[in-house]
């Protein structure tokens, strides 16, 4: 499954997506909290910095850029040096803000969180203010917005509301926009307010409720996988859904569908910084995939990691395409091991080119791994960001002349052996007599090899060099070999084999 996830964020494109929605201004105030104020009973923060992002909608579209979309942002915002600061790190991000009107009669959301640091150590929040208006934008407001979007429908792949209840998202808003929507085919996914009225979003493609959203929207106490189910096919079905994501953080997302079997789809745990912005960064994925024709379920699990990326941040961080596939490349090794098959390596050193990630490959029999094999493969880990050890299959060792009782361990024990050590990334099998057909293929970027070789004796070097790679020698760790290893066996030597060791400095001291 990681490699369809990553062959499908390789074929994501560049698709239009418009974003509808409540525009925040996410003010931060930093500093250390020394101590208790002398004036009341609280903590003293003494600032060192402050720092604006965008939120809401506006933090949608931001992530929507991070990724690589095409975005146009439909919203409201006041008359004030807060709006003009919002359109202008917007058009900064790259995002289309031709549909963005400007009101008079309302300030622009702010919410300002301070971030207080006990002991220089990591932040946390200790305060936030906001200043809002939650009514409803006036008709003539409203009417723009729609005189904005409407005719531009047409031009996108996909349509997102985010719902923050600040009072754009209203019926007069939101009805002719998703029945427009839905009779040109175009998927809408609505991130839905907190307590929000489930009726305005009825008719829509999907909704992105977490799990005390959906608890109060439908009743049911989501406690469990199972009261999940019953809740997102509720949802589905009182208000005419197409499916329901219903986000349920630690344990992943449950996707309910119109006449279908809902399906929970787990993710893994993080180490987690702040949930802030994590619920746009997943909608924004959702958009971003369902501009793309992605298959919900592949969706749902790409949102599991968009989230948890975003989680692993403090304040709210875009999150790039290079970065999921990062750890979609991560999550593939934890869960199919570092042996691999040609297909699938290539499939991997594809995603991490894409990441902008340096490959080495390391060629060899590592028959009887010992210290040397240890030394070299870290030194050669260190030439890149990804190692891959090649290994001669049993036919080729015995081609190659190393002796007919040799291997003496199998290929599979082999690769094993190797997949065992942090250095390595990667492990496959070739059967040729020479590396030369799997540099091609491959095309690392680096060849190294350990041993006595100069770097015009390494074989293979020749295909590296004619596409710009890089050879090196790497050396040896003296008086240790395999030959040796296995000549000293053979003799029944009883004598330890003995090379030199960095001295801890404890025993230098003594």
């Amino acid at each position: 499954m990681t490699f369809e996830l990553i062959d499908e964020m390789e074929r994501l494109g560049c698709p239009r997506i418009l974003v509808v929605g409540d525009l925040v201004l996410d003010r931060y105030v930093w500093g250390d909290a020394e101590r208790i104020s002398q004036e009341a009973p609280v903590i003293l923060l003494r600032e060192d910095r402050q720092e604006t992002r965008l939120g809401g909608a506006a933090n949608v579209a931001n992530m929507l850029r991070g990724l690589d979309a095409d975005v146009t942002l439909a919203g409201v915002v006041g008359a004030d040096s807060d709006g003009t600061l919002v359109a202008h790190e917007l058009a900064r991000a790259g995002v289309d803000c031709s549909a963005l009107i400007s009101d008079c009669d309302r300030p622009t959301t702010c919410k300002v969180r301070f971030m207080g640091r006990a002991q220089h150590r990591h932040p946390h929040q200790m305060l936030r203010v906001d200043r809002e208006m939650r009514h409803p934008i006036r008709t003539e407001i409203a009417q723009q917005l729609l005189s904005a979007i409407r005719p531009r429908l047409h031009e996108f792949q996909a349509v997102l509301i985010s719902d923050y209840a600040k009072g754009v998202c209203t019926a007069e808003v939101l009805r002719p926009l998703i029945d427009a929507a839905r009779a040109a085919g175009i998927p809408i996914v609505v991130d839905p307010a907190a307590g929000g009225d489930y009726q305005l979003y009825r008719g829509a493609t999907g909704v992105t409720p977490n799990r005390s959203e959906t608890q109060k929207a439908t009743g049911i106490d989501v406690r469990s996988i199972d009261a999940a189910f019953l809740a997102g096919q509720s949802l589905v079905e009182k208000f005419d859904l197409q499916m329901a994501f219903v986000t349920l953080d630690r344990d992943g997302i449950v996707l309910a569908r119109q006449g279908g079997e809902s399906i929970h789809v787990p993710t893994r745990i993080r180490e987690v910084y702040d949930v802030t912005g994590a619920g746009d960064m997943v909608l924004a994925m959702f958009g971003l995939g369902m501009a793309a024709g992605i298959e919900p379920t592949k969706l749902c699990r790409l949102a599991n990691v968009a989230g948890g990326l975003e989680v692993e941040q403090v304040g709210v961080v875009r999150i790039s395409r290079k970065e999921i596939l990062t750890d979609l490349l991560q999550g593939s090794r934890r869960l199919a091991g570092k042996v691999c098959s040609r297909e699938e390596l290539t499939r991997h050193i594809s995603a991490r080119r894409k990441a902008g990630q340096k490959v080495v490959l390391t060629n060899g029999c590592f028959d009887l791994l010992h210290i040397g094999h240890v030394s070299y493969l870290q030194e050669a880990a260190r030439e890149g960001d990804c190692l891959i050890v090649a290994i001669n299959s049993d036919f080729s060792v015995r081609r190659l002349n190393k002796g007919p009782d040799r291997p003496i361990f199998d290929e599979g024990y082999r690769a094993q052996m190797l997949s065992g050590l942090e250095s390595v990334d990667y492990v496959v099998i070739f059967d040729e007599d020479t590396p030369h057909a799997l540099l091609k293929q491959l095309q690392p970027d680096v060849l190294v090899k350990g041993g006595t070789y100069r770097d015009d004796e390494i074989v293979g070097r020749e295909v590296v060099l004619s596409y710009g790679g890089r050879v090196k020698a790497l050396g040896v760790t003296p008086g240790v070999s395999t030959t040796e290893i296995i000549r000293r066996l053979r003799g029944a030597e009883t004598e330890a084999i003995s090379i030199p060791l960095p001295v801890p400095p404890e025993r230098r001291a003594a």
